[in-house]
């Protein structure tokens, strides 16, 4: 029975490295994989999932407005398709969560999404809460604090190294990110109590 997956973590956690080893062992059995990632990172509509280690694949571009079911559904009546791979999920829509798993209920797909889980500002992204409301499977990335704690948060840094508190959520500078535990993001965001 094919499910809808999610797995996410904070920034720099290796969400699409396991990623492109997932849809390589697909192939590497004989599966054909289609994977998806965000037109925000892209420029020239040139689609590519890349990792930090220095991988990557071709991917199909989405944006806001593409009808995910549809363009799966393309695909499969055009090709073999055993699996669909989604990169950047924080930034797909509700309704396109929703397509997604009925790609897994109606066409019989395995949807396997990666993303965050939270903003900067410690708000969820539209694409995450819905993902987190009705997926099969929820899986958390785990990647650590400069304390050695998991972190669970993101602070973006502006250019004097300080964390903003204020501001757009999507800002798609990754090196403007800092992964942390919920304590030292609530440091870094001036949040502590009074004492």
């Amino acid at each position: 029975m094919a499910k809808l997956y999610f797995s996410y973590a904070a920034m720099n956690a290796g969400k699409s490295t396991l990623l492109l080893q997932a849809a390589y062992n697909y192939r590497e059995r004989g599966m054909d994989a289609l994977l998806l990632t965000s037109a925000l990172y892209r420029d020239a509509g040139d689609g590519q999932i890349s990792s930090r280690i220095g991988i990557a694949a071709v991917a199909t571009l989405y944006t806001a407005e593409t009808e995910l079911f549809a363009l799966i559904r393309d695909v499969k009546q055009a090709s073999r398709l055993d699996a669909i791979f989604v990169d950047e999920a924080q930034f797909l829509t509700k309704d396109q969560v929703w397509q997604l798993a009925r790609v897994a209920d109606h066409l019989g797909l395995p949807v396997l999404a990666y993303g965050l889980r939270t903003d900067f500002r410690g708000e969820l992204f539209e694409g995450s809460a819905a993902l987190l409301a009705i997926a099969d499977s929820v899986r958390e990335v785990r990647t650590i604090c400069e304390c050695g704690r998991k972190a669970t948060m993101v602070v973006r840094l502006g250019p004097d190294g300080r964390a903003l508190t204020e501001g757009e959520q999507i800002s798609i500078e990754k090196t403007t990110y800092l992964s942390l535990c919920r304590r030292h993001w609530e440091e870094r965001m001036g949040r502590l109590p009074p004492t």
